[in-house]
């Protein structure tokens, strides 16, 4: 990972065999950032991406490797139980440009990945909401 920042806004380039979520949750920590808006583009290799099934309360995930393009990627920075908490969603095409999508549990970078985390000052945390089953911003 290498990284610059102007102002609020970071950019970051994450590179090849690097997995997204723990770049990201490394570069929050070192920068103390609690809250932020993130969004990214590039290339992945082997992503897991999950669709979250409300009256089951559990995630249906699936998991692709091969050469992707990473179409669309976005999510927030918050925090639950004082530590960093990321939740990103991705977009994502194949060779055919048939593209998949959903909640991001993991994602290699196939060549490069380009983001920008747009960090907000001020800090919201997450807490479990028993009747969605999520961890859920709380207010």
């Amino acid at each position: 990972m290498k990284k610059t920042q102007f102002g609020n806004k970071y950019l970051v380039r994450i590179d090849k065999g690097e997995e997204i979520i723990s770049v990201l949750t490394k570069l929050c920590e070192e920068e103390g950032i609690k809250l932020a808006s993130v969004s990214a583009l590039g290339a992945a290799s082997k992503i897991k991406v999950g669709l979250y099934n409300v009256p089951e309360k559990e995630y249906i995930s699936k998991e692709f490797e091969g050469m992707f393009e990473i179409t669309s990627l976005m999510g927030t920075v918050s925090t639950m139980d004082n530590k960093t908490y990321i939740h990103l969603h991705i977009t994502f095409s194949d060779a055919e440009c048939k593209v998949y999508g959903g909640h991001m549990n993991y994602c290699y970078v196939g060549a490069t990945c380009e983001m920008v985390v747009d960090r907000i000052d001020g800090q919201t945390d997450r807490k479990f909401d028993e009747d969605l089953g999520l961890n859920i911003f709380e207010f």
